[in-house]
């Protein structure tokens, strides 16, 4: 059934905000800001119909509030901040306001990378080669890498080359794992020593249908942070360009997803096999290099389109 969007809140700033704004002004909605005092003659605050004060962009009760005073239909959350803490999620169901994105039970379940690992595994994805962590070390086939379940951006994550050091590895990313997310549950997994990092752009709706758009390769990082991204992949072939788009359906139809995301996967130079690593529960920075390579397709407006209850915007994907 769909449910008209005709007035939207973007939970985030700057050029965020103006990317969905454009988007939403372009079909006729009413656009309302967020701002803290010191952002509050910010262009995106100029941009939008109107604006509410809160406190900090991450206060999930006064940015529910703001929602909820300023009557929009829905909420955006653009990329960074609250677009993928499933207590955002939660809270604005609970005020009876729209999130453009999946459920917060979907958020949980692909945040942390044990339990995506699981769903991956049930929708018959490949995942990488893993040990138990409290397994003898001395039968791992090294090199491996150390990882923390629930983070991402490289923290929590060592490269163990010998038996030797596996111990210490542990220790120093789980220290490090629980300073940045407060969790030191790690996952030990083969470590591939020259690969592809590539992602497949996802959308799916409310009404079990699932497509991809594509894949990006982004490879070229510094510091496990994104500098360059390419669409399509340069590096990949007609036969694993399928094998991605179908493995990344798989996914999201396996955990019921609905809305934008992206499923990242490691593409081993020396095999040309690939394994899932995790699952971007948002629309992310990057994609208009998408939107860029297709050369129609606007990923905000399908995420409004899918909001809204509409199967179209998924299957108009294709």
């Amino acid at each position: 059934m769909s449910k008209a969007i005709t007035s939207l809140l973007v939970a985030n700033r700057g050029e965020i905000a103006l990317r969905v704004f454009r988007t939403a002004e372009r079909l006729g909605m009413r656009t309302v800001a967020i701002h803290t005092d010191l952002d509050a003659d910010a262009p995106h605050v100029r941009a939008a119909d109107s604006s509410v004060r809160v406190g900090s962009y991450l206060a999930i009760d006064e940015v529910v509030a703001a929602a909820v005073a300023s009557g929009v239909d829905a909420v955006h959350p653009g990329y960074g901040f609250l677009s993928e803490r499933p207590e955002f999620a939660r809270a604005l169901e609970a005020a009876g306001v729209r999130l453009v994105g999946p459920s917060a039970a979907v958020m949980e379940q692909m945040g942390r990378k044990d339990a995506a690992r699981e769903i991956a595994i049930a929708a018959g994805v490949p995942v990488i080669p893993a040990y138990d962590v409290t397994a003898d070390p001395s039968t791992f086939a090294y090199p491996v890498l150390v990882k923390a379940a629930a983070g991402g951006g490289g923290k929590g994550m060592r490269v163990v080359r010998s038996a030797d050091e596996f111990a210490g590895a542990v220790a120093a990313a789980r220290r490090e794992a629980t300073a940045s997310f407060g969790d030191d549950t790690m996952l030990v997994e083969k470590y591939v020593e020259s690969g592809r990092h590539v992602e497949v752009q996802v959308m799916g709706d409310d009404h079990g249908a699932v497509v991809h758009l594509g894949e990006r390769d982004c490879s070229t990082q510094r510091r496990h942070q994104k500098v360059l991204e390419e669409a399509p992949g340069p590096t990949i072939d007609l036969a694993q360009r399928e094998r991605l788009g179908a493995s990344a359906v798989a996914l999201a139809k396996q955990v019921g997803y609905s809305g934008a995301g992206t499923v990242e996967f490691l593409l081993d130079n020396a095999t040309g096999e690939f394994y899932f690593l995790e699952m971007n529960t948002r629309l992310q920075v990057e994609h208009p290099v998408t939107e860029l390579a297709w050369g129609w397709v606007d990923l905000v407006e399908l995420q409004l389109e899918v909001a809204a209850g509409s199967p179209s915007g998924s299957r108009r994907a294709t």
